[in-house]
């Protein structure tokens, strides 16, 4: 056992030295030092089992010297014990607060009394360590994110108010990037969370090739990641890390054997520009992250003060939305859709609208909202119990053949709950389900996504009608008509012919009218405003149309009333 005095008097220091003779039995080497500064170069060159230290030392006294031993991490692993003329209990517990494990007066000091103290100080020491470690372990584990080693949000939160007070004082300014990692769900979905984990494992190996050294890189949780730039000068300096970050991901990820193309949208904002506390600064990032996504994602976006009433926009829309839901009070409209050749009402088109409140909104500015919150789907599963709930009615009292029209974004296709509630109605209202249309836009196909296929293949061989809407508007692809069940194709009303341009718009919409009648798709003309553009429907043969000339949506009261008329 190698044992350090430090004790400036040499009376005390003999009087230990025969202690320990006695105590231990020559099983142990002493080293004695004279002042705090001998008996911290004696530590600094050599590594001690115990430490018997006066406390009332010239210049620097025992405590203090307990203070600097236990802060310096590679010489604080010693078991102290205090020796003092003094036997007050307030210096005692000064000393065991400082860090010591023991104190002795010296009038009691025997060759028992140190013997116990020190195998005592040894095991107290050794407790305290493994409690220390413990702390230090729970103190990591509720610090940073288990799979990625990366800080998590409660430290992302700390080190930047640490951050920012820095800035303060050297009137730089912090960066920060909110960055979403686009389509992950997918992954998970498609590849099990397994490969998820793998992915963000690659992922954050990347990025953090990418960042400076006072880079702070957080997982926030699932998908989203955190990083903090400090003593920033310019927003110039933020947009070379984040494009470093965008290019870094142009290469594919190796995931269990598949090659993955992975891309994220980052937001970017800066305090004190755009921010005047944390808070701030994490909403300000947020919302410019969102903005890049509606940007088509894997790209860029600066916060801009206007984000911030668009983003308080979509918030009271997603808020209002709830609350209608709740209280089933959206409204659905109606437009007929006419048999060319009998110039009738064969069918209409169910339409969503906003409830007849003083803040209006239309379908172009809540829809988007709802599919991107996911409250499509409560909406979706609404439309379909009330229209179908209508056409029952209307087939018994007027047609029997008479077909409804539904409109379904991309992200109800990717619901497996959709078919189940559409036989559900069906079934409940004693409706064919080959009376029911259900419409698509072209955006839907764009990725060929697996569940998308599923679905579309599973309503159709449930008897469901599939129509393709918005045709020849934006990007239009003939291959869609071949890989996908589709038995209706929607004409865009851009392929209308209106004043200026009639020859040509005819021989397009011919065109296409030509090629899907020959596929055998039943063909509907969209936006029919015109004697003229009426005329021409039905010199070509088109088996439907539709538009405000022939009938505007209207309640399902008002279209009650135009299907006596007709009857």
């Amino acid at each position: 056992m190698k044992i350090l005095i430090v004790d400036d008097n040499e009376i005390d220091t003999a009087l230990l030295k025969n202690v320990l003779k006695s105590s231990l039995h020559g099983n142990y080497q002493v080293k004695v030092a004279d002042s705090v500064e001998n008996g911290l170069v004696a530590i600094e060159s050599e590594i001690f089992d115990v430490i018997l230290l006066d406390y009332h030392m010239p210049e620097v006294n025992g405590v203090e010297m307990i203070i600097n031993i236990r802060c310096r991490p590679n010489l604080g692993n010693t078991a102290i014990i205090v020796t003092s003329s003094s036997q007050g209990s307030t210096i005692a517990l000064e000393c065991i607060e400082a860090g010591a494990q023991d104190f002795i007066s010296k009038s009691d000091i025997t060759h028992v009394r140190l013997h116990q103290a020190i195998i005592h100080s040894k095991k107290r020491f050794e407790m305290e360590q493994r409690m220390n470690e413990s702390y230090l372990m729970v103190k990591n584990m509720s610090e940073t994110d288990q799979l990625t080693g990366l800080y998590n949000r409660y430290y992302f939160n700390e080190n930047l108010k640490f951050m920012m007070e820095g800035c303060k004082r050297s009137g730089l300014s912090v960066g920060m990037l909110a960055i979403d990692i686009d389509n992950f769900k997918y992954i998970n979905d498609s590849m099990g969370h397994h490969a998820g984990d793998l992915l963000l494992v690659d992922f954050v190996s990347r990025v953090k090739d990418c960042l400076r050294l006072d880079g702070g890189f957080a997982r926030l949780g699932g998908d989203e990641f955190a990083i903090t730039l400090a003593n920033i000068h310019s927003a110039d300096e933020v947009n070379i890390v984040a494009l470093r970050i965008l290019d870094s991901l142009n290469k594919q990820f190796l995931i269990d054997g598949k090659r993955l193309n992975c891309t994220v949208s980052i937001g970017a904002a800066m305090y004190p520009n755009d921010a005047k506390n944390r808070e701030e600064l994490v909403k300000c990032a947020d919302i410019a992250m969102y903005r890049a996504k509606q940007y088509g994602k894997n790209t860029l976006r600066f916060y801009e003060s206007y984000y911030q009433k668009e983003f308080n926009r979509r918030f009271l829309i997603q808020n209002e939305i709830n609350n209608i839901l709740s209280e089933s009070c959206f409204r659905l409209f109606y437009q007929p859709i006419f048999c060319t050749h009998s110039n009738t009402i064969c069918g209409v088109e169910a339409l969503i609208r906003w409830p007849d409140t003083p803040q209006f909104y239309t379908p172009d500015e809540f829809i988007p909202i709802a599919e991107e919150t996911r409250l499509i789907h409560r909406i979706g599963k609404w439309v379909i119990e009330e229209a179908i709930a209508d056409l029952a009615k209307w087939q018994k009292q007027y047609n029997p053949t008479f077909t409804m029209s539904i409109n379904v974004s991309a992200i109800q296709l990717q619901d497996s709950g959709l078919i189940n509630i559409l036989n559900n109605e069906v079934k409940k209202h004693n409706v064919l389900p080959q009376s029911i249309t259900l419409e698509i836009t072209e955006t839907a196909l764009l990725n060929h996504n697996e569940n998308t296929v599923k679905m579309l293949n599973s309503l159709s061989s449930n008897k469901f009608k599939i129509a393709l809407d918005d045709f020849g508007m934006g990007y239009s692809s003939i291959s869609h008509l071949n890989s996908y069940p589709i038995d209706i194709v929607k004409l865009d009303k851009s392929l209308q012919s209106t004043n200026g341009d009639t020859e040509k718009k005819k021989r397009v919409l011919e065109a296409v009218a030509i090629m899907l009648k020959l596929l055998d798709f039943i063909v509907v003309a969209e936006g029919i405003e015109t004697d003229t553009q009426l005329a021409v429907c039905h010199q070509l043969k088109i088996n439907r149309v539709q538009g405000y000339l022939l009938g505007k949506p209207a309640t399902a009261e008002v279209l009650e009333d135009i299907l006596r008329a007709q009857q």
